[in-house]
């Protein structure tokens, strides 16, 4: 069989996906700002609020994608037979490991076209995924980029990809998702920028005017040091902002901040840690409490590059924006998640204590 090709036509963006940009920049901002602002101040309510908000936006972000992602489930997705023209893996630590294939598509009814797609697959399958090898695919009708390998398929397709002889064809385009342009990334941007401002610009009273002459007691006296990083450590709360240039997926660097909060707080009754690109932060329990802690000392930094790398390449979220890492034991094990944001939604992996990953939620 020759294929013949033409490229089909990708939905266009909509100004929708500029707004959703827009907010996730908007809720990121104000989050890091409030982290930030209430450290300094010495605000609980605003400190949790900011670890707070980017949960609700998801949470928020995936139920009203509910009706949405029920459409398309609705919709029969078209099937056809591929060629594999090449295969890599590209990571993983468990049976399944994500695999890249480079796809050409063989519609009946349309030109073929190929295609780059990352599925996970099982190890001892894997022989039977060769180049060269048809297999039987599935893809949304407006969505021919978003191809999916089915694994069992039909007999009757099953009997076609075996007696199947495609002959290759140098020529034929490939299709991917729309790209984003920079007008994604000035929403982005503008959102981070209008967030972290009405945050400051709210707060400000507290911030720039004194909020009261007492000098605060010595148990929560905020100690505060700058080099290349800030420190902001209290009886509640603590912070380390690093310089530009720098980040906690740095080796050694979450073994310097934490030396840092060391000297300022009690490390081993950890309720929350969070870790973004710049900004390392952490949660107490009230002294005097029996509240499940941990020390922070004990995460498995040493991962988290791993965990952020797996979440921002083959849970579906091409163009990541944002991502954030938290750990939190408030009931039960230790639990460590990885939580990204971009244009195509937000998709998340969850951890255990030894950095084993145990869940992962793609990107709807």
């Amino acid at each position: 069989m020759t294929i013949t090709s033409a490229v089909p036509r990708p939905a266009r963006s909509t100004p929708v996906a500029l707004a959703r940009c827009l907010l996730s920049g908007g809720v990121a901002g104000a989050s890091l700002a409030a982290l930030v602002v209430g450290a300094v101040i010495e605000s609980a309510p605003l400190f949790v609020t900011g670890l707070v908000l980017p949960a609700l936006y998801g949470l928020v972000f995936f139920l009203s994608g509910v009706p949405r992602r029920a459409r398309e489930a609705a919709v029969v997705p078209c099937t056809a037979l591929a060629v594999i023209e090449s295969r890599e893996a590209v990571g993983g630590e468990t049976s399944d490991v994500p695999v890249r294939f480079d796809l050409t598509v063989v519609p009946d009814d349309a030109p073929a076209y190929r295609v780059d797609v990352t599925q996970d697959i099982n190890l001892v399958d894997l022989p039977d995924y060769r180049p060269r090898g048809v297999v039987v695919v599935q893809y949304p009708p407006e969505r021919p980029w978003r191809v999916r390998i089915v694994k069992r398929p039909t007999p009757q397709w099953e009997k076609r990809a075996a007696s199947a002889r495609l002959d290759p064809a140098p020529g034929t385009p490939v299709v991917a998702a729309p790209p984003e342009g920079r007008g994604f990334g000035f929403a982005v941007l503008l959102g981070l920028l209008l967030g972290a401002a009405v945050v400051v610009l709210f707060m400000r009273e507290d911030l720039f005017g004194g909020g009261g002459t007492a000098e605060p007691p010595s148990a929560v006296r905020p100690s505060v040091s700058s080099t290349s990083s800030t420190t902001v450590v209290s009886s509640a709360s603590a912070t380390v902002s690093l310089g530009a240039g720098r980040s906690f997926l740095d080796e050694g660097e979450p073994g310097r901040a934490l030396g840092s909060l060391a000297e300022g707080a009690d490390t081993s009754r950890a309720l929350t840690v969070v870790v973004q690109e710049r900004l390392l932060s952490v949660v107490f329990s009230p002294a005097g409490t029996r509240a499940a802690g941990f020390d922070p000392r004990a995460l498995p930094y040493g991962r988290f590059p791993a965990l952020v790398e797996e979440a921002t390449t083959s849970l579906g979220v091409r163009s990541p924006l944002t991502w954030q890492i938290t750990a939190d034991r408030l009931t039960g094990p230790l639990t460590v998640r990885v939580v990204v944001t971009g244009a195509q939604g937000v998709a998340s992996l969850e951890a255990d204590g030894r950095g084993k990953v145990v869940r992962r939620a793609p990107a709807r």
